[in-house]
This record gives structure tokens, sequence and C-alpha cells, in this order.
């Protein structure tokens, strides 16, 4: 991995120890660097989990992508820095209850003197890594959060009017490869929100918002497309 052009391409030239400051540091800059957005799923071109079409996507074509790209892509920056990190599989939150399946989301574990939950693709969401302590309050510029443990899982919780799950995952860890089917039913199939929505700005600067919030903010649009229609507008 050329490091120093993932660097620039998140605005970063702070240090480069694999320490908790350092792991701030480059999350934040991701975050404020690299959108949330799933252009390629209305533009019919596919997505692919490997470090070489992430790279070129993120890193060269300087575009942004959804969690498996984002974090799959910052895990190996990270990995790249000495840095010890888990993929985990995380099922997301449904306003009506329960949670999505297994591999709805990629989220991360970074192993440092204490486990750190890291995640620069789920949108609008913590601006820097969780420390991994079950019910702490940990206040952040976009809002706060807790861990909760439920038997096997750990759940993510976001304070609105109450505290709502954001998405629940396990400590198994997993490789990039694992995400492949779900990745290709989040970009191909009807029940999926990412063929239905377009995230067309970096979400990361529109506050409230998430990838499965169901209030949208202006410059966001949820319409039916007609047949062979896209859209995007440019």
């Amino acid at each position: 991995m050329n490091i120093q052009a993932y660097l620039r391409r998140i605005n970063y030239q702070g240090s480069l120890e694999p320490n908790i400051q350092t792991l701030n540091a480059l999350h934040e800059a991701h975050l404020l660097s690299v959108p949330f957005e799933n252009l390629d799923i209305h533009l019919g071109r596919e997505i692919r989990l490997d470090e070489h079409s992430l790279w070129t996507k993120v890193i060269e074509e300087r575009r942004g992508g959804f969690c498996y790209e984002l974090n799959g892509l910052f895990a190996s920056l990270l990995r790249a820095l000495s840095f010890q990190v888990d993929l985990l599989s995380a099922g997301v939150g449904h306003s009506s209850g329960g949670f999505g399946p297994e591999f709805d989301h990629l989220t991360l574990l970074v192993h440092l003197e204490e486990d750190w939950l890291a995640d620069v693709g789920f949108g609008d969401s913590f601006r820097l890594p969780l420390r991994m302590q079950p019910l702490l309050m940990q206040p952040q510029t976009w809002g706060r959060y807790r861990l909760v443990r439920e038997d096997e899982y750990w759940v993510l919780e976001r304070q609105y009017d109450d505290w709502k799950p954001e998405y629940r995952f396990t400590l198994q860890p997993h490789i990039l490869g694992d995400f492949s089917a779900m990745c290709h039913f989040q970009q191909t199939s009807p029940q999926s929100h990412f063929t239905a929505e377009v995230a067309r700005k970096p979400w990361s600067l529109m506050p409230g918002m998430n990838r499965h919030s169901h209030t949208r903010d202006k410059g966001t649009e949820k319409k039916a497309k007609k047949p062979g229609q896209s859209h995007l507008n440019f």
C-alpha cells in the first residue's frame, strides 16, 4: 500500500504511531475527506470488494463509497500502520424494531491497550472511535453514544430523545470476502435501500443523517425511478 498517497487523500499530516491519538486523528480525517455515497449502484457499476478496486475508486479517483468499501480500505491503512484491526459483521437497527441480517454492515474493532470501535462507513455517526466499555456514555460533536451488551452481541446506541440502536455486532473477526454476498445484495436487490436512495453529498457534513435515517434533510431526496432512468443529477 502507498501509505503517503492514502494520507494525502484524507489530508492527514500527523503522527503515524499506532496509538489512540493517531487512530482518533485518522478516523476524523477520513470521515471529513471521504464521502459516504452509493452513486455506482445507480450508474449500474459493479462494486467489487478487492483492495485494488477499492484503492482505484477511493484514492485514485477520489470517490467515496459505502461501508464495505470505506471500512474495508480504512482497515488496510490501519494494518499498514501496524494497528491490529478486526473486521466485524453488524446488523443495522430497524426503525420498526429488530436488526438486519449478518453482514448487513461492516464495522471495525481496533486493538490497542484498550479495544476501540471504529467506523468511517456509516454516514453521520460517531466522529471518533468509541471505547469498548459497556454503558459508558460517550458524548461527541455529532451526538451521544454508548455500547450495550446483549448476550453475545454488542449494541451501538445513539441518544436522540431516547436511546436508539444503530447496529449490533459480535466480536467474531471476518475477512473482507465474507461480506461479498451481502454487498451484491445491497447493490442489486429491490429490497435494498441502497437501490432506492442516492447519497449525493458528503454525509459526514449532514447533521442528523446516517445511511438508515428516515428523516430527509435538504440536499437529499428519495423518489421512484422510472424504468431505465437514473435520478442522479450532475
